[in-house]
Parts: structure tokens; C-alpha cells; sequence
């Protein structure tokens, strides 16, 4: 299985990152120092979280090479041109280091403008590919219409109850890699008691956290699983030793419920 997706700018994002949600900036710079002694070489931020400062230095004292790394960030509560400039220099000031992907966080105020500012940033050197985050059906396709640079990627809500089949195919036609965010639904939905994914992680001897991600994975899906604990962080890591079967990848396809578990769309 491969560890990379090529994007449509050439760039090459890890298929397993590590996301810090709602990680307390206080162990920030813990968490992913140890997901980087795990093995992890994309950490996935935004300035919404609170954190860019404590996952920059991180990097930093991990004494790991830059380019060996992928940094993802958000861009949150900008309305247009102008704001979202300066926002995007907060974000390099707070990282203290280069953007590799450099998303919109969600389609709020002018995002078509916004989304220019997001492309004008590229001509600096400073962040090396752009996309987004959230945009569904009708926000991509006028985004999409209204853009020079196609988004390298789409990072929205996917896991196997929210599964992103229809949006997944049409982000492929435009050249976008579809990107989980809660691959593991955040443990909604009594994922971790469900007896499908439970039966299917009993034959390959694995848990259910890995049987839902591997799932994504073999869908050619990258994901960003966020844990504190460093041997969950291990878990979520350790999904590339073996596959699911044609039978399995379809019982657990019978899962989606064909909407949010967050109430968002």
C-alpha cells in the first residue's frame, strides 16, 4: 500500500497524518513529539484550534528535516482578500516555518476571494499547495468555477457512516483528493460497539479503530486520526500490515447513514 497520494500540483501527501483538534496548546507540543517519534510526517492544525504556535515548535525541536515533513493549516474567520493575507502571515508567523497545504476551513464570507488570496500566496514560496475544507456539492463547483488553481484538497467529514461516495467521485474528476477529517466519527455513533466492524477486526486480529481506518484507506482516502495517547496514536498508525477483503470493504460500505453525525449538513 502506498504511504503517499500525489497531488494534482505534484506534491505528495502522506495518506496517515496526525490531527490536534481540540488539543489543549498546553500538551500540544507533546503530543506531536511523540507522533513524530511514532512515525508520523503530517501533523494537520488550523488557527481555530489554537495551537499552530505549539505544532511549530514541535518541528522545530524534533531534530527531524523539514522536508521529510508535511505541515497542514486552516485558515478561519477571514471575509476577504486583504484579511485572509494577513491571516495567512499569522499562521506562517505562529508555525514559524513553511505551509504545505494551506486550507480554507470552511465556505463562510467571500470565499471565492478569499480562495485568490489563498492562490496569491503560493507566487511567496511560503505555503506550497491550497484547498479546502467542508466544501460540498454546490460550494466546490462555484468555487471550482470561479478559481485559477484547482484545490489540491477537500478535507471533509468522511468515515464509515458518513462515507462520501458521490463527493468523493466528483473530486476525482477535478483532480481534488477527498481528505477525512473524524475518521473515526469522533466515537459517534457507537462505532467502537458496532459488530460488523467488530467480527471483521476479530479475523485479521486488529481493532476497530484500525478495521474503520483501513477502510479509508483502501478507498484511496487519506485521513488525519487525532489521539493523546501515544499507543493509540501507534494503533492508528499501524493499518498498512494487512487488507481488507472484497466482502468486507462492501459490509462495511452497508454502514453509511447517509448523513452528519455533527448536525452540520
Amino acid at each position: 500500500m502506498e504511504e503517499k497520494i500525489t497531488l494534482n500540483n505534484g506534491k505528495r501527501l502522506p495518506m496517515i497524518g496526525y490531527g490536534v483538534y481540540q488539543i489543549p496548546a498546553s500538551i500540544t507540543e507533546i503530543c506531536v513529539n511523540e507522533a513524530l517519534e511514532t512515525g508520523y510526517k503530517l501533523i494537520d492544525t488550523a488557527q481555530c484550534y489554537g495551537n499552530e504556535t505549539e505544532v511549530g515548535r514541535a518541528v522545530k525541536n524534533s531534530g527531524m528535516k523539514r522536508e521529510d515533513l508535511f505541515i497542514t493549516t486552516k485558515i478561519w474567520g477571514t471575509r476577504r482578500y486583504n484579511d485572509t493575507i494577513h491571516s495567512i502571515q499569522k499562521s506562517l508567523d505562529r508555525l514559524d516555518t513553511y505551509i504545505d497545504l494551506l486550507l480554507i476551513h470552511e465556505p463562510t464570507g467571500d470565499y471565492k476571494e478569499i480562495y485568490v488570496a489563498l492562490e496569491d500566496s503560493l507566487s511567496t514560496g511560503n505555503v506550497k499547495s491550497i484547498g479546502v475544507a467542508n466544501f460540498l456539492d454546490d460550494t466546490f463547483i462555484d468555487l471550482i468555477n470561479n478559481c485559477r488553481i484547482i484545490p489540491a484538497v477537500d478535507q471533509i467529514e468522511t468515515h464509515v457512516f458518513r462515507q462520501q461516495v458521490p463527493m468523493q467521485k466528483m473530486l476525482e474528476e477535478y483532480g481534488t483528493v477527498l481528505q477525512s477529517w473524524s475518521p473515526l466519527a469522533c466515537a459517534r455513533g457507537s462505532i467502537f460497539e458496532n459488530p460488523v466492524l467488530k467480527e471483521i477486526a476479530g479475523h485479521h486480529n486488529k481493532t476497530i479503530a484500525q478495521i474503520a481506518l483501513r477502510w479509508l484507506i483502501q478507498r484511496g482516502i487519506p485521513i488525519i486520526p487525532k489521539s493523546t495517547h501515544k499507543e493509540r496514536m501507534e494503533e492508528n498508525i499501524n493499518i498498512l500490515d494487512f487488507e481488507l477483503t472484497k466482502g468486507e470493504m462492501e459490509d462495511i460500505n452497508k454502514l453509511e447513514k447517509g448523513k452528519s453525525l455533527f448536525n452540520w449538513w
